[in-house]
């Protein structure tokens, strides 16, 4: 056994006498210049000498940039001399109002892909792009508009730690192809939006402040804004003008609680709201063929957004909740309590309805957040995407109305039978709770009479492409054509 193992796996006549040659070495890639040594131009060139690419960085004054700014493996030369350096790609990364400072070297650039980086200045910009201007200054080049969605950043830590898309436009086929390849070899995920006039949309999408979110956030302020007003007047302002009693101590923390919870039901609400709408409308239309209003598609899609602030007005309120005992206020009201029950003479008070009031309200409570909780982890796109088409309808459809459906649960037990008191009315006004929870319920009713058979049989059918004979003239058409002999 032991000579087994001395023994060599080939014998000298199987070794080879001639070694083989090396591989051939890989191409080296083109080399690509960056005009402009600003920050951008720093972090593309680490993403690119990453990456494998050559890099040459041309500057206005090379002596100027400080030692140990770019990596060592990128050359620092003029803009004359970084542009004879380049392959076929030329990065413009400087700001546009300087690309007439580049007039002299049109020939050079001649032939060559321009990619401009730049965003636009302001939004209400109805004048050529930044990519259309430098395309008319340098005709004899072709320009390719993208990477300016792509923050230092990203260039900096790699595609996988923010966003991979890049948008490129250009009139130039062949230009957007090398810049194309260039962005897969980073880590990107190239995105084609067309022509050059595609720029302008492209510049100015940076500038914008939450798009998809302008809209729910509104909504959301001006519900807080009409709870908030109204607990002020119902349980502040009249009482302080008609009896004099001062509450106003209240604005900071115990108005904001009461009016919270009131602002994520409804809202809350109006996630599910639209979807009922639609299916409603179908029904009625008898077919799936029809488009909805554009107010209804738009609300259909700010969905997410309405739900993810309704979980976040839910969260505040359970940390508000949460400081409750901190209040000096509720010091004072036990310190009270107490002294009236021992003026009294009661010595073990026990409030069996209360304690299953409070053990009620308090439960649906936390089971709602933590199901609300379940649902703004699944709108995340690396939770959703994991999951497949009918995982994502049962958690955001089925859980979600167990969610809105334990909130009600929540408001209704907090309320319990006060609401049906001539007390819980002052001023002739419900409470906040009384109006919040309207909405929600109606919700709910409407839902469950889409889940009776005679219903929501009729409406799969439409769903999956059954129209009404008023809505499809032909299979009517068919239908009296097969009648007749």
């Amino acid at each position: 056994m032991a000579e087994d193992l001395t023994t060599p796996l080939l014998s000298d006549s199987e070794v080879p006498s001639e070694v083989p040659a090396e591989a051939p070495a890989l191409k080296t890639s083109p080399t690509v210049a960056i005009l402009g040594s600003g920050d951008f131009s720093r972090s593309l060139a680490v993403r690119l000498v990453a990456c494998g690419v050559r890099v040459v960085v041309g500057s206005r004054c090379v002596n100027r940039i400080p030692s140990g700014l770019f990596p060592d493996a990128v050359e620092l030369r003029n803009q004359e001399g970084a542009v004879s350096q380049a392959g076929c790609l030329v990065f413009m990364a400087l700001f546009p109002e300087h690309y007439h400072s580049l007039l002299g070297l049109q020939s050079a650039l001649a032939g060559k892909v321009l990619v401009d980086v730049s965003n636009a200045a302001e939004m209400n910009n109805h004048g050529p792009s930044n990519a259309e201007r430098l395309a008319e200054l340098f005709p004899d080049s072709l320009v390719v508009k993208g990477f300016n969605m792509v923050s230092t950043w990203e260039l900096q830590t790699g595609a996988h730690d923010g966003s991979r898309q890049v948008l490129i436009c250009s009139n130039s086929t062949e230009g957007k192809r090398k810049v194309v390849e260039l962005a897969r070899q980073m880590g990107f995920h190239p995105v084609d939006m067309g022509g050059l006039s595609a720029a302008r949309e492209i510049e100015v999408a940076p500038l914008r402040l939450f798009p998809s979110w302008s809209g729910s956030i509104v909504v959301t302020f001006l519900l807080f804004l009409f709870f908030y007003g109204y607990g002020f007047l119902r349980g502040i302002l009249l009482p302080f003008l008609a009896q004099g009693h001062n509450a106003f101590y209240r604005l900071a923390l115990g108005l904001v609680n009461e009016s919270l919870p009131a602002v994520a039901l409804v809202t809350l609400a109006l996630v599910y709201f639209p979807g009922l709408f639609a299916a409603w409308l179908q029904l009625w239309k008898g077919t799936k063929y029809q488009r909805f209003p554009s107010w209804l598609d738009n609300w259909l899609q700010r969905r997410k957004q309405l739900g993810l602030l309704s979980f976040l007005c839910a969260t505040l309120h359970g940390v508000y909740s949460l400081c409750q005992p901190l209040r000096r206020i509720t010091l004072y009201r036990l310190v009270n309590t107490a002294y009236r029950q021992v003026k009294a003479g009661v010595e073990e008070p026990w409030d069996e309805v209360g304690v299953w009031r409070s053990e009620l309200y308090l439960s649906c409570g936390v089971l709602g957040l933590g199901v609300l909780s379940l649902l703004a982890i699944t709108s995340l796109p690396s939770v959703g995407n994991t999951l497949n088409w009918r995982e994502f309808t049962f958690v955001q459809s089925g859980l979600g109305y167990i969610a809105l459906t334990l909130s009600i649960m929540h408001t209704l037990f907090f309320g319990w039978d006060f609401t049906f008191h001539i007390e819980a009315y002052p001023f002739y006004m419900p409470p906040s709770y009384v109006l919040a929870v309207v909405l929600p319920c109606i919700i709910l009713v409407c839902r469950c009479f889409l889940l009776l058979p005679c219903i929501s049989t009729r409406l799969t059918r439409i769903r999956r492409g059954w129209e009404s004979k008023r809505n499809c003239p032909v299979l009517q058409h068919h239908h009296v054509a097969n009648r007749i002999p």
